[in-house]
């Protein structure tokens, strides 16, 4: 009999794994119709989906193997990077689905959240008043407006499969809908932006890096205390707060 492996689980939601199914439990209905809808508008590889029973999504395995994890070494040649570079370009090329996603938040509003949280990390004694004060100084390039396109929204590099120099599926598209371009490349590679000049060679479009990095920022201050909150560890070696450190 095939084990319950807990893949992520969190108040908002929880995935889990059963042999070649993974099982997405989500109260949020409107979160999972977006990922269905987005499934079958990204034109890269995606799970098939089994069936679905409110509030659970199941869907089948994709082949191949991550690049790595944020926090674990990175793995793959350069064309395995470059072949998802690739990936992400054709997605960011696709026609825009007609919603916003998580990539394409309200600059103003975004601005204010990020305002918020540096405030409480310090207020909180969660980081130094300089490793935050830097890093809302990057995060600065990305608040500026954008061209949207078709985003995954959360393409962290777990969420992304390879096999030999071909992509052979991206999972997890809840936070999908029209964004940013540079906050998907900035997330993918976070954590491994060693690895960024390859990722923009299969990419194949100037990009700027100063804009990545923003974002890399950015999205690790927002989420510090969210993450402490759900019992992980950004202070672990190659996670968020690393990422933090690196700007200084």
């Amino acid at each position: 009999m095939d084990e319950v492996q807990v893949v992520v689980a969190h108040s908002e939601r929880a995935t889990l794994r059963v042999g070649d199914v993974f099982l997405k439990v989500d109260p949020d209905q409107a979160r999972i119709e977006v990922e269905i809808e987005a499934m079958s508008r990204a034109p890269v590889p995606t799970p098939e989906i089994l069936w679905r029973r409110p509030p659970v999504l199941a869907v089948a395995a994709v082949p191949g193997a991550t690049l790595g994890s944020l926090g674990g070494p990175a793995t793959g040649s350069p064309e395995a990077w470059a072949a998802a570079g690739a990936a992400i370009r054709r997605l960011h090329e696709a026609p825009l689905p007609p919603w916003s996603g998580r990539a394409g938040r309200n600059i103003a509003a975004l601005e204010a959240e990020l305002d918020h949280e540096c405030e409480a990390l310090v207020s909180d004694g969660v980081l130094p008043t300089d490793l935050v004060a830097r890093n809302r100084q990057v995060a600065e390039a990305a608040l500026r407006p954008w061209t949207p396109v078709f985003t995954h929204g959360d393409l962290q590099i777990a969420h992304v499969f390879v096999d030999g120099g071909e992509v052979t599926g991206i999972i997890d598209w809840s936070e999908a809908g029209q964004g940013d371009a540079l906050y998907d490349l900035a997330t993918f590679t976070l954590g491994h932006e060693e690895h960024l000049e390859d990722v923009l060679a299969g990419y194949g479009a100037d990009a700027d890096r100063a804009v990545i990095y923003a974002w890399s920022s950015l999205r690790s201050l927002l989420i510090v205390r969210g993450l402490i909150q759900q019992g992980f560890d950004p202070f672990a070696p190659g996670c968020e707060v690393d990422v933090l450190r690196s700007r200084m």
